[in-house]
């Protein structure tokens, strides 16, 4: 089952606020039994009730936001209240515990982390600037005397400096933290779209694979007696004496035939690759001559303009001829169908580079649609309605077979450009 991009968000958005869930109870429950050591260790200490009441507290808001999970509805939205709602029960937890002579101030790092993980980037900082405001009223607040000390014995008058000191490394600490969740956020969501963008890729891989495997069965199911066929025809076309009618019928069982054999060869590009000779080319010239065969077949006529520097640009290179010569004729097949009205047909080979060269097909039709963009070298799929859909799959597999790269950019009733570049081959080599 294919899994749309929107559903893979929202399932690991839905992951990420369940852990988040299950580290609040893991560092809750840490306190806890922090809290009972420190008692047992200390008989004749008084239980700190304010604390066991907060704990209890957070565990039924715990309860709360599961139940709100189990829900599953608005998880950012949930998200930013679990984190207020951590940020200030931790303030709670700073006042009892001393204010600022308190060690628990730490805690603030944990909604910061969260918030980056599980929102975004954005979120931790906006956590951090909540941590710094609320550890920062708490610390004056307790230093000026508007916010009465929670013990009598945690009246303890700290220097001015001091208490500035602490509040400027805590703030310091607080978005250093965020600042470092911030990117490895973007770190994780740049890895997440190069594995969906590897995935698509292997997706690909995996259909022309298979292609292959269907067009060498139905080769080897159809070829001979297709040609048998074409043959028998055309002993019978010559040796019958036939009416005119008869004489159609027959061209066209010929012409169907020939339309046939030439899916097959197209079938058999993918499963049985022949033995390739590769030598000296210049794709100038196997560019040129593709375009005067479209010419001629009145498929480039008056209405489409040719552009670029595709006449006046040597490219030599290394490789097979007739394949570029099929990878030429499939884009410009299609950059043709996409204008039916006519347009301008850009034909480029920018300047060489030391380590590739590089070849541009740009048309102003009517470009491609999402779904088009998402299954362009698909086998088998064709945006125009008509067609086998197999021209831009064979142009991919070539491409792939030189390590080149092809890239596509296309926007709707503006048009689409395709990109190729292939690494430089040395004649040794090849």
């Amino acid at each position: 089952m294919k899994i749309r991009p929107g559903q893979r968000e929202r399932e690991v958005e839905r992951r990420n606020v369940l852990l988040y869930n299950i580290y609040r109870l893991v560092v809750l429950t840490s306190l806890l039994v922090s809290a009972f050591i420190i008692q047992l260790s200390s008989p004749d200490a008084q239980p700190n009730l304010p604390f066991y009441y907060l704990v209890i507290g957070a565990y039924a808001f715990s309860a709360a936001f599961f139940a709100l999970y189990v829900w599953g509805r608005r998880l950012a939205a949930q998200a930013y209240i679990q984190v207020v709602f951590d940020l200030l029960l931790i303030t709670a937890f700073v006042y009892i515990s001393g204010g600022l002579a308190s060690s628990m101030y730490f805690l603030y790092l944990f909604p910061i982390i969260a918030a980056g993980l599980v929102i975004s980037g954005r979120a931790g900082f906006l956590a951090a600037a909540l941590s710094a405001v609320l550890f920062g009223v708490l610390a004056d607040g307790i230093h000026f005397g508007f916010i009465h000390v929670f013990r009598p014995e945690q009246a303890v008058k700290t220097p001015l400096g001091a208490m500035l000191v602490t509040i400027f490394v805590a703030w310091g600490v607080f978005f250093v933290i965020a600042a470092l969740m911030s990117k490895l956020t973007e770190s994780l969501r740049r890895t997440r779209e190069a594995l969906r963008a590897a995935e698509r890729e292997l997706l690909v891989r995996e259909r022309l694979s298979e292609a292959g495997r269907v067009s060498a069965s139905l080769a080897h199911e159809i070829r001979n007696p297709l040609a048998a066929i074409s043959g028998s025809v055309q002993v019978l076309k010559k040796e019958l004496a036939l009416s005119d009618e008869q004489r159609e019928l027959m061209a066209i069982v010929l012409k169907e035939s020939e339309r046939v054999s030439q899916s097959l060869e197209q079938f058999l590009d993918f499963a049985l690759p022949s033995k390739q000779v590769f030598s000296p080319i210049n794709l100038r010239d196997i560019l040129d001559e593709t375009i005067k065969i479209l010419q001629g077949g009145g498929e480039l006529d008056g209405k489409i303009v040719l552009e670029g520097s595709f006449r006046t640009t040597d490219v030599p290179y290394v490789g097979n001829a007739g394949q570029f010569k099929q990878v030429f004729w499939n884009l410009l097949k299609n950059a043709v169908k996409a204008m039916p009205d006519g347009g301008r047909l850009r034909l480029d080979f920018p300047e060489p580079r030391k380590k590739d060269v590089r070849i541009v097909v740009a048309d102003t039709g009517h470009g491609l649609s999402d779904v088009d963009r998402e299954n362009l070298f698909q086998p088998f799929y064709s945006g125009f309605g008509t067609g086998r859909g197999l021209g831009l799959s064979i142009v991919r597999k070539i491409i792939d077979d030189y390590d080149g790269r092809i890239e596509v950019r296309s926007e709707l009733d503006k048009g689409t450009e395709v990109l190729i570049t292939l690494p430089v081959r040395k004649a040794a080599g090849a």
